[in-house]
């Protein structure tokens, strides 16, 4: 029987851990889904125009990136190996996600834990007082708890996009969905 539970975080700071702890959560449940992907699924365009699932893997761990490194940390570009795992611009001139086509699922999925690594590297050192202070952007004022709960939420909403872009997969090519 699976247990519906928040675990302990190995975080000092409890306030910290929980979101830690849902941040880790919804990358299992994303994994779960991947899990059911095959390489034909990764680059297939639906017919109506949607991003592919490599798309949106790219764009999962591109915004991971973005909220650490720009909104954080406040850093104009991202450091190594950030930069070299996220060659792409974010979205296109027409507002679309940056198409990413050619990688297999285990580039992908190398790419998220990576910098979910470097996330938690930096999370995992944090004290309450940064994790809540207020960081005075251009455009908003975002604490770096609002980033970890903003996080799970883009994930679990792209993770339902990809389970749809996988359903649409399987209908297209006759295979039973599960």
């Amino acid at each position: 029987m699976r247990e519906q539970k928040i675990v302990d975080h190995a975080h000092p700071v409890a306030e910290i851990g929980v979101w830690i702890w849902a941040l880790e959560d919804a990358r299992r449940r994303t994994n779960e889904e991947i899990a059911q992907l095959s390489e034909a699924m990764i680059d297939w365009q639906p017919p109506h125009g949607d991003s592919t699932i490599g798309s949106v893997l790219y764009h999962i761990a591109l915004i991971e990136a973005d909220w650490l490194y720009d909104e954080v940390l406040g850093l104009d570009a991202y450091p190594e190996p950030a930069a070299s795992l996220l060659p792409h611009p974010h979205r296109t001139k027409q507002g679309l996600l940056t198409p990413v086509f050619g990688e297999p699922i285990a580039h992908h999925t190398a790419r998220l834990a990576k910098i979910r690594e470097l996330l938690l590297e930096t999370f995992n050192e944090m004290s309450l007082a940064d994790f809540r202070r207020a960081r005075e952007l251009e455009r908003y004022i975002v604490t770096p708890e609002w980033v970890l709960h903003h996080l799970c939420q883009h994930e679990a909403e792209h993770r339902s996009q990809i389970g749809g872009l996988r359903i649409a997969f399987e209908r297209a090519h006759g295979i039973e969905t599960s």
